[in-house]
């Protein structure tokens, strides 16, 4: 038995499927990218909540796919400055919200991502949208703002467990 775990959550624990999906998503950003969002992380406007990679990179999504021309936008920047970048470019491994996650999947399906164009993969899509979202004015204030709305967002739909 775990020393961590009452026996009751213990017991709990062991008896959850383990086919229900995990709330965030591992991704990967380039190097650039993430050391944009590392300053952020540690930024003195980041406090009360401090946020962390996985909602700082999903509100770098959210803030760029709330625009119509996302996926031109996102290709664009794929096309024309990532795929000019060295493809063996260091990245660093974090998370995302399953939420954004979605929608990037639903982008790396489409037909904008499919023969005869260049296949990309989740985290050339990702720091794509990191980068655009560092493009946007007053970038630092609207990315945190945006991991605010998403969090309520997120908040409002949990659901916890009933006791007993």
């Amino acid at each position: 038995m775990s020393r961590d775990l009452h026996p009751a959550r213990l017991a709990a624990a062991q008896a959850a499927p383990d086919t229900e999906p995990s709330d965030t998503i591992e991704t990967r950003l380039w190097l650039e990218e993430h050391e944009w969002l590392y300053g952020l992380l540690h930024s003195e406007d980041n406090v009360a909540p401090m946020f962390r990679f996985p909602d700082l990179i999903g509100a770098c999504v959210s803030l760029v796919f709330a625009d119509d021309d996302a996926t031109t936008r996102i290709f664009q920047f794929l096309g024309t400055e990532l795929v000019l970048r060295p493809p063996a470019t260091p990245r660093r491994r974090e998370s995302m919200w399953r939420a954004q996650y979605e929608l990037l999947q639903a982008l790396q399906r489409s037909p904008a991502n499919r023969h005869p164009h260049p296949k990309f993969q989740l985290d050339q899509l990702t720091t794509a949208c990191v980068a655009l979202a560092r493009r946007l004015a007053d970038a630092d204030a609207r990315v945190l703002h945006q991991a605010r709305l998403n969090m309520a967002d997120r908040s409002s739909r949990w659901r916890l467990p009933r006791p007993g």
